[in-house]
């Protein structure tokens, strides 16, 4: 898988489609969740995309310190279905956490992790800070790197 990182006005409109088809596939229709996903943000993200033979197969979007968070952010992680045996997770959160140390030139990073993925954020160095909240739906944590 290679990594790209992009500014949203770098991005083709066919990375954008598939980016946007990914995030659509996971978290709507496969976590049977309706919500707003095209949430007026992604212009301001920093955009990690995982290519595998032309297709994105892997995603997260990024923000600097203040505009998510008093913290930098990461955002809308997600592995197509079919490509998460092979630990792309990993891969992309990685290049994520490299990616706000390079851009935002900072190390402390916060999400909002699906309960269930907590071992997975904590595999990384993030580490649960308040209580379990539901956002659209589903059981979150916060989590602080």
């Amino acid at each position: 898988m290679e990594i790209l990182i992009k500014d949203f006005n770098e991005l083709s409109l066919e990375e954008l489609y598939q980016i946007l088809q990914l995030r659509s596939e996971v978290f709507v229709v496969e976590q049977d969740c309706v919500y707003q996903d095209i949430d007026g943000k992604d212009q301001n993200a920093l955009h990690i995309l995982g290519i595998k033979n032309g297709k994105v197969v892997a995603y997260t979007r990024c923000f600097d310190k203040g505009f998510y968070f008093e913290e930098a952010a990461i955002g809308r992680v997600v592995v197509h279905k079919a490509e998460r045996a092979n630990a792309y997770g990993h891969l992309i959160l990685k290049a994520s956490v490299e990616a706000i140390k390079d851009r935002f030139n900072t190390e402390n990073i916060k999400l909002s992790a699906q309960k269930y993925l907590t071992h997975f954020y904590e595999s990384h160095g993030f580490v649960q800070t308040g209580e379990a909240y539901l956002e659209d739906g589903i059981p979150h944590i916060a989590m602080i790197k």
